[in-house]
């Protein structure tokens, strides 16, 4: 906090001075650090003054007892537990990227139709996630599935610290269930595969450098319902990135130019966030560390039948109401991971 209150002087310091908004884009990038500081510093303070008010009320009580007044110290003291558990989870969000938005793919793994059924539910659970926090969801990229369900798709997540959140999603999910794509009702198990990356802006101060004689750009008809625009030229893009392999495509904007555009900001974010894997040393670098999409590899299980349960192999969490969590309710596996998980990959 001392360090955070140094660095707040500082920056308010900058912020005074007469040529302060000769660089525009500097000029913001000074007030987003400072109100992300305060947002820190200024919390916490709160419940420090909250903290010693109740603890000195705590002391009265033990000399003069008053059931009334214990009554509302204890529901001020649950008050508090809560903004301290809250401020908390937010002391997990601290790595390089946490704070940015998010981009969000999931890809089908074996399994056919009822694999993409199952990456299909997946990305709604997602959007549901990010409704319920206040989120917004834009659609990148789609590929339907042959029946029923999509082969991938990309969303980009806009919202604070999306993808500090939503980095607890990476890895395999697995579904287990009685198929309805099956006529003998029969059991099937079936995977999918989350990646998230970290959204960047054109003014963000990252170096990610491309060469564009790095990149294969292959455009082809965007797939959707049919009789739109956009499926009658080859508005869809897709770019190869051919040092790394890293491959991605866009397909919702009505140009060729646009959705390019934004296939290099996708590209831009996988890049970056392999790059900050590698800084990270971590042992292998970000297509490398992608496990198979099956047996053995999955981080979650979703259970339907013969009971209900969603558990994460990481955490040892276990949720029974399978149905709200299929409906975003996610929040207690983001939590529990980035108790266990979020200070050390920050640090």
């Amino acid at each position: 906090m001392d360090e955070s209150e140094r660095r707040i002087a500082d920056l308010e310091d900058q912020m005074t001075r007469p040529d302060f908004w000769d660089n525009p884009e500097r000029a913001r990038q000074v007030m987003e650090e400072a109100n992300r500081l305060k947002g820190w510093v200024e919390p916490w303070k709160a419940l420090s003054t909250k903290g010693a008010e109740l603890e000195e009320l705590g002391e009265l009580l033990r000399a003069e007892p008053d059931e009334e007044m214990e009554a509302d110290w204890l529901r001020e003291l649950k008050s508090l537990e809560d903004a301290l558990e809250a401020l908390e989870l937010r002391t997990m969000l601290q790595g390089e990227s946490d704070h940015r938005d998010a981009i969000l793919t999931v890809h089908a793994g074996a399994g056919g139709t009822e694999s993409q059924d199952w990456a299909e539910m997946l990305l709604r659970m997602y959007r549901r996630w990010a409704e319920r926090q206040g989120f917004q969801v834009r659609l990148l990229d789609i590929q339907e599935g042959e029946e029923a369900g999509i082969r991938s798709a990309s969303v980009e997540i806009h919202g604070e610290a999306a993808y500090g959140f939503l980095r607890a999603e990476k890895g395999v999910h697995r579904l287990v269930r009685i198929s309805p794509f099956d006529a003998q009702s029969r059991r099937h198990t079936s995977f999918a595969s989350v990646f998230v990356y970290p959204a960047l802006e054109d003014d963000d101060e990252v170096e990610v450098e491309i060469d564009e004689g790095d990149l294969r750009v292959d455009t082809f008809r965007a797939s959707g319902k049919g009789g739109q625009h956009v499926n009658k030229t080859d508005s869809a893009v897709r770019l190869t990135h051919l040092p790394t392999g890293i491959a991605v495509s866009c397909q919702q904007e009505r140009s060729q130019h646009k959705n390019k555009a934004t296939a290099m900001k996708m590209l831009r974010a996988a890049l970056y966030e392999r790059a900050l894997e590698e800084k990270e040393k971590e042992k292998e670098a970000l297509e490398a560390t992608k496990k198979d999409i099956a047996w053995g590899s999955q981080i979650r299980s979703y259970v339907f039948q013969p009971y209900t349960m969603v558990s994460d192999h990481r955490t040892d969490l276990k949720v029974s109401d399978v149905d709200s969590v299929m409906d975003g309710e996610l929040d207690p596996f983001i939590e529990a991971y980035l108790k266990r998980f979020g200070a050390q990959s920050a640090a």
